[in-house]
């Protein structure tokens, strides 16, 4: 993701003239990147789940840590929002990667106990969100729910369809992992320290990373 901003920011400063809406390495790697997001989404929520499984008394402090999650979420959304809208006014972030986290997130709760369930919703609404298109859709008021026959005019755009069907997906795969013990991540255990602290911070490091790249890019390029 980093990488990918990082370019993006070069291109902004016309430093390369990559073409990130049609070129298919930027648009896979984007997609890739989207991909890993939502899938994390869904395994984190079935580990949540897990940790706060506890007895009644400790219900309503379970229910506040889960609201408080969501919240700082949809709260970094609106800032999202609010600075792409000072960059590019006329292509705001309106319903992106952190606007369908917080939507799918609330979607994909009921189905977190659910992985069968998840995992074939999931399916279809990714196979829907690929291939269903229609006009009705893409109007700006329901362009997030996906559909639309073209992309809108903005920076960022993660509809629900299909990328919600991939956090339904990320659940049966969250329980796949905790049933084998999470073997096929062991291996992530020898990684750097820093980049284990990346991981445990990565809402962070979403919302100051772009600011950061940005203003290193103008005090050496955007002069």
């Amino acid at each position: 993701m980093v990488v990918y901003h990082f370019c993006f920011d070069l291109r902004y400063y016309r430093v390369i003239a990559a073409d990130f809406e049609r070129d298919p390495f930027w648009l896979g790697f984007r997609a890739l990147i989207v991909t890993s997001f939502m899938t994390l989404v869904g395994v984190s929520l079935v580990l949540a789940d897990r940790t706060h499984r506890a007895p009644a008394a400790r219900a309503a402090a379970d229910r506040a840590a889960y609201w408080k999650r969501i919240g700082a979420i949809a709260g970094c959304a609106l800032l999202a929002s609010l600075g792409s809208y000072l960059l590019f006014p006329q292509r705001f972030i309106y319903f992106g990667i952190l606007h369908c986290i917080a939507a799918a997130s609330l979607l994909a709760q009921p189905l977190v106990r659910r992985p069968a369930v998840a995992l074939a919703l999931g399916a279809v609404v990714v196979v829907a969100g690929l291939t269903l298109q229609h006009a009705a859709f893409d109007a700006r008021a329901l362009s997030w729910i996906g559909f639309t026959t073209t992309k809108p005019a903005t920076e960022d755009y993660v509809p629900l369809a299909p990328w919600a069907g991939i956090v339904l997906i990320g659940i049966a795969v969250g329980h796949a992992l905790v049933r084998t013990d999470f073997r096929a991540l062991r291996p992530l255990a020898a990684a750097p320290a820093w980049l284990q602290w990346l991981g445990r911070h990565s809402l962070a490091v979403y919302m100051v990373h772009q600011p950061l790249l940005l203003g290193v890019l103008w005090v050496f390029v955007g002069r």
